[in-house]
């Protein structure tokens, strides 16, 4: 026995292995591997013929039957507190009404605004356990969870609480959100301003001071905020040390994007309008595009992100469900795989990248989680599958054997 094993305390054998440390450009494939588990780290990892001697009555010793680990899967943009539905809505798009004209006629946001401030805490956690326990069981470790429901004080606050909860209630890392900058609340109608005055006066210093959110969102599009209005709770945002993401350039191309870039913002999410220049900010300001094919799919829109230019230029891209209530309600990441294959043309790899280490990245967490490397969290998947191709390939038939969240068997 090495005195670099006698520590470990679970050893995977027999297992193929998608370290998914190449950022896209294949998976970082270790046949024939071994994974060795510490302290809720990964300590050693590489070829089964490579590994050291071990005291296999200490070590936990797991068969892998010749399958495959990928890291846990990372969702890095939902919306999974709310209360109510919007099926109604769904029908009324069916019958030619644009998701525009829905908003502008008090549905979309403002309607499931309307229904989450009348649940209860309880009510919001039960329904949202629900929708994270599917999203769990099909692979997911880690999933950001944004407010912005609320659009009040007390509502803001009573989401970003229950998804403390949902971090207490199943083997999942939850990174919060604040997006009290989602919508305009009908009593603040006509007065943009002095709703923000309320999201960076009131809502975010007591989010800040309670530690209730990681990040700050804004909707910067032309049914949610404009550039100015954007760059205050940008300014709010760094003033109270919180990180910074954007929704921008889904419905037009705002400049959202190059905006969030001179704050160092961690993602731009949607990006279907995004311009070359804004591409270009994306890189140089080291940025991950969060691409939503769900609501792509769910809208039946047709403006492609641009998903060439974000190649060209190296933008890390990642893929999350975009879960909520109007306009992607699906939670299921695997079936993101597939249209993000499908509907985007990105390859296997790049996809699978865009739900581990680019799903990281975008939440500021990629030297901890996103890849199966020594030092990170031992957030692992194991599969029934014969090449990695497959969990993009195919959806309906969960392929999940095994789950483990620091270094836990939570499935």
């Amino acid at each position: 026995m090495t005195t670099q094993s006698q520590h470990w305390q679970t050893l995977w054998v027999n297992v193929n292995i998608a370290t998914m440390t190449e950022g896209g450009n294949g998976y970082g494939e270790i046949k024939a591997g071994a994974l060795a588990i510490s302290d809720n780290k990964i300590v050693w990892l590489g070829k089964q013929s490579d590994l050291p001697d071990y005291d296999s009555d200490v070590v936990d010793v797991i068969d892998g039957q010749g399958k495959w680990l990928t890291p846990g899967l990372i969702d890095c943009h939902t919306h999974i507190i709310f209360g109510g539905n919007r099926a109604n809505e769904f029908e009324m798009r069916l019958q030619g009404k644009s998701y525009q004209e829905i908003a502008e006629a008090g549905g979309g946001i403002v309607s499931t605004v309307k229904a989450t401030r009348a649940a209860s805490e309880d009510e919001l956690f039960q329904s949202a356990l629900t929708r994270l326990t599917a999203l769990h069981q099909q692979g997911v470790t880690t999933v950001e969870v944004k407010s912005g429901y609320g659009l009040d004080v007390d509502t803001e606050i009573k989401m970003l609480k229950v998804a403390g909860r949902l971090a207490e209630s199943l083997p999942v890392t939850v990174k919060r959100t604040f997006l009290g900058a989602h919508a305009l609340p009908v009593e603040y109608k006509g007065n943009p301003d002095g709703y923000l005055d309320l999201v960076c006066e009131q809502m975010m210093p007591q989010i800040a001071e309670q530690s209730l959110a990681d990040t700050v969102d804004v909707f910067c599009e032309n049914i949610g905020f404009n550039l100015t209005q954007t760059e205050r709770v940008f300014a709010s945002a760094k003033k109270h040390g919180l990180a910074m993401k954007v929704h921008a350039e889904q419905l037009s191309d705002l400049g959202g994007t190059k905006l969030a870039a001179q704050y160092n913002a961690l993602s731009s999410d949607h990006v279907e309008f995004l311009s070359e220049d804004g591409v270009k900010a994306m890189k140089a300001a080291d940025m991950t595009a969060v691409l939503l094919p769900g609501a792509f799919y769910f809208l039946r829109e047709t403006q492609l992100p641009p998903i060439a230019a974000l190649r060209e230029q190296g933008v890390p891209m990642a893929i999350a469900t975009d879960a909520n209530p109007g306009s992607s309600p699906i939670c299921s990441l695997q079936l993101m795989l597939n249209m993000a294959c499908t509907l985007f043309r990105l390859t296997p790899a790049e996809a699978l990248a865009g739900v581990t280490c680019h799903g990281a990245k975008a939440l500021g967490v990629s030297e901890s989680k996103g890849q199966l490397a020594v030092g990170y969290d031992a957030d692992i998947a194991l599969w029934n599958i014969s090449q990695p191709a497959e969990l993009c390939y195919q959806f309906g038939v969960n392929p999940l054997m095994a789950l483990y969240q620091n270094g836990k068997k939570a499935i």
